[in-house]
């Protein structure tokens, strides 16, 4: 199976009361990880790469590296999105080099000028057979070139939805409720709650209309224990808790971002590799153990979370 768009995931996903795991990719080893759990459990997945990742891994080694996990698992449903894309200009070069799906993310503009780099972003991909995620709210915290301070993040207006999703011709809609990005998503001590009221509001103004969660990752705790055991300090790391994205999911809520949860499950396995056996320098030997971490937490999202077992085929 081709690359596909997010359409026809999306429509099954909101009918169905289930969401698809969005997974940012950085390296081969991750891109295995997710792919060898969706193909096992038979779910769809949107593997995603951000700015930040294109500048690492570069564009073209990220799109080959997905076109392999197409042919090692040629039936499963796999779309490739652009993380938080920060311009015109970046969304272009996506399209025009095989990504399905593209996020413009214009969320920090005021209102007018969101919609009109938007619609651009829309007009181009449409044309080409791609489709456009948007982004209304600012979420807080910091994930590769996206920063955004607690003073300046916002909850998503639902009275600005339906103009917005109108006037832009978007595909699907992310918005702020309160998730985050980063490992550090809440104090300690503090009890961490997703404003549903948003939500649902949203989604009485926009029926039927696909709605995006970004900053969803629920920091694993026994993850965090073994990186600190091992010489790391994340300290008062802290996520969403899964039982409200599992409750988001159920909702019109059709997507959801997951990026810290791997790279926690990624650093926890190269920590604990390394410290067991000192004497290691093979990168195979640290780097599979972190591989077969990603894989058990996207298994997990995939059954326990995101509810889209055995919904790819």
């Amino acid at each position: 199976m081709a690359l596909v768009t997010t359409t026809e995931m999306f429509k099954k996903a909101y009918d169905g009361g289930y969401a698809i795991g969005a997974f940012n990719v950085n390296n081969m080893e991750i891109v295995q990880g997710i792919t060898d759990a969706a193909w096992e459990l038979k779910a769809p997945v949107i593997l995603q790469a951000s700015a930040g990742a294109r500048k690492y891994a570069n564009s073209v080694y990220l799109v080959k590296l997905v076109e392999a996990a197409l042919e090692m698992y040629p039936e499963l449903p796999v779309a490739l999105h652009l993380d938080h894309g920060s311009s015109f200009e970046l969304c272009k070069d996506c399209i025009d080099n095989g990504f399905t799906s593209v996020m413009i993310d214009a969320s920090g503009k005021p209102f007018d000028e969101n919609i009109a780099i938007t619609k651009q972003v829309v007009d181009y991909a449409h044309e080409r057979g791609v489709v456009v995620e948007a982004e209304l709210g600012t979420l807080a915290g910091i994930e590769d070139d996206v920063k955004v301070s607690a003073e300046d993040s916002s909850y998503t207006n639902p009275d600005d939805v339906q103009e917005f999703v109108e006037r832009t011709g978007v595909d699907s809609l992310a918005i702020a409720i309160g998730t985050s990005h980063g490992a550090y998503k809440f104090k300690p001590g503090t009890d961490p709650h997703l404003r549903f009221d948003i939500l649902h509001e949203v989604e009485n103004r926009l029926p039927g209309f696909p709605i995006v969660l970004h900053g969803a990752s629920s920091v694993p705790q026994e993850y965090v224990k073994i990186i600190n055991e091992h010489g790391g300090a994340l300290k008062d790391a802290l996520g969403v808790p899964e039982d409200q994205l599992r409750e988001a999911a159920r909702s019109a809520v059709c997507k959801i971002n997951i990026d810290s949860d791997l790279r926690l499950g990624m650093t926890a396995g190269v920590r604990q590799a390394l410290a067991e056996d000192p004497s290691v320098f093979d990168p195979r030997t640290y780097l599979k153990v972190g591989r077969a971490n990603v894989k058990a937490i996207v298994a997990h999202k995939i059954k326990d979370v995101l509810g889209c077992e055995g919904k790819a085929f």
